[in-house]
């Protein structure tokens, strides 16, 4: 057993390791570079993954490394909070160029920290104490973004949590609607795509339709783009590029390059006034929050995206990743839907009628789907040098989400890779055999991590 295995089941997470040892899936990672990760026995993955959208120029990217060095060495004041802080000044306005709208920055480490600011500005703001998202929404664990995260099983082992938050079905305006009714939400926070939902793309129109509701409430709009901005799916905001404008914009994981935490919630001067000045500039703040080296990352980040036109790339890498995948699994009797947005891809296994286990017992085929049939998709590609993972809260939905710079040629030759794998299960014996064999050899040896 390596020694990083060892000391993560004994001190960090038990749990973990003997999750990722049932079906063989343990894998430890030593080394990474670019789109490539590396494990102790030397063999080399492609990462389709980039640790949830959280590496966007791949691992260890020469400007950003070199960036940080130089940040590091220039005796920055990193954490000074009786004088503005001149490399998250510097960071604020570079948010605030990119989106004019809204010009002011709550920074943070985390998505999840940069959705409690949200939640906060918004009760502060409107002093109401109403709280709505959406089912299947992921905003992180916290214990505000734990409260308006849309999965009952993440929730109910903690509760009670803040009060007053409600949920409605994602992509269901008419829903919305009714919400608000009652004038007593404060916000409403959403993901422009659902990903850890399944890669879910709402219907044309749904997020102009709830900004106008919002507006009419009085409610704020809060977009959650954490796993959707910074070029991911094609823009640097997927609600901007739709032409929508919320109250309030979240960002964070590729905002730290996958060096070091940085978030971001944007928001109107108006807004930020209303909920924090005078008296009450102290009431929401992070000690770390606007740490100048965390800041410097952010700055090269941002301008990496912008040089590199990587946005643009990720719509057009993104659209030939999913008409190969389309062209590639078409007619499978597992494969329902291929869809996404940008590089941000995924592939909804279940029942699609074309057999006639489908037919006879539609749900047992979904079961297996939603159960198993995702992770055992991951665990073979593992096995072929690929890395990918099920969408968190829908695991029949395989996540492709390689780097902002992944090499196109290694990405679109994983669209074959892929293939095969799924072509090994074309019915649901061979499948459950598969998994049973797996599941009973991975048993009798004690659920080695290897």
């Amino acid at each position: 057993m390596h020694e990083a295995t060892r000391r993560t089941a004994d001190h960090l997470n038990p749990a973990l390791v003997g999750l990722l040892g049932t079906l063989g899936f343990g894998r430890v990672f030593v080394s990474a570079e670019g789109d490539r990760l590396v494990d102790a026995e030397g063999r080399s993955y492609l990462d389709l993954l980039a640790g949830f959208g959280a590496v966007p120029l791949g691992h260890n990217p020469p400007r950003l490394v070199e960036g940080l060095r130089t940040a590091a060495t220039e005796g920055l004041p990193h954490l000074v909070h009786t004088g503005p802080p001149v490399r998250a000044a510097s960071l604020a306005e570079a948010l605030a160029s990119r989106v004019p709208q809204l010009p002011v920055a709550m920074l943070s480490l985390s998505g999840s920290e940069a959705v409690e600011s949200a939640l906060k500005l918004a009760r502060a703001a409107t002093g109401r104490p109403g709280l709505l998202a959406c089912e299947l929404g992921f905003h992180g664990l916290g214990w505000g973004a734990l409260s308006v995260l849309g999965v009952r099983r993440f929730r109910e082992p903690l509760e009670p949590l803040l009060p007053g938050a409600r949920f409605v079905p994602f992509g269901d305006a008419d829903a919305v609607e009714r919400a608000l009714r009652d004038r007593d939400v404060a916000a409403f926070v959403v993901e422009p795509i659902q990903a850890e939902g399944g890669v879910r793309i709402p219907p044309p129109g749904y997020l102009a339709r709830v900004a106008e509701l919002c507006r009419r409430a009085g409610t704020l709009l809060v977009v959650d783009e954490v796993q959707t901005g910074l070029g991911r799916c094609g823009a640097f905001s997927v609600a901007l590029a739709d032409g929508v404008v919320p109250d309030v914009l979240v960002l964070g994981k590729a905002l730290g390059g996958g060096l070091l935490p940085v978030s971001a919630a944007l928001t109107t001067r108006a807004l930020h006034e209303r909920a924090f000045s005078g008296e009450r500039f102290d009431l929401h703040g992070s000690t770390y929050g606007t740490y100048a080296l965390g800041a410097s990352v952010a700055l090269e980040v941002l301008a990496a995206v912008d040089e590199l036109g990587l946005a643009q790339r990720s719509t057009a890498l993104g659209e030939r990743l999913v008409l190969a995948l389309r062209e590639r699994l078409a007619g499978h009797p597992f494969v329902r839907e291929v869809r996404g947005r940008g590089l941000l891809v995924g592939i909804e296994l279940g029942a699609t009628g074309a057999r006639l286990v489908d037919r006879l017992a539609p749900g047992l085929v979904d079961t297996v789907a939603e159960r198993a049939f995702g992770q055992w998709v991951a665990a073979e590609l593992l096995e072929a040098g690929i890395l990918v993972q099920p969408a968190s809260q829908r695991w029949n939905v395989v996540r492709l989400e390689p780097p902002l710079t992944v090499d196109e040629g290694a990405l679109l030759a994983a669209v074959d890779t892929i293939g095969e794998v799924l072509d090994r299960y074309r019915d649901l014996r061979t499948l459950l055999a598969a998994l049973t064999a797996r599941l009973g050899a991975q048993w009798w040896n004690g659920g080695e991590f290897r």
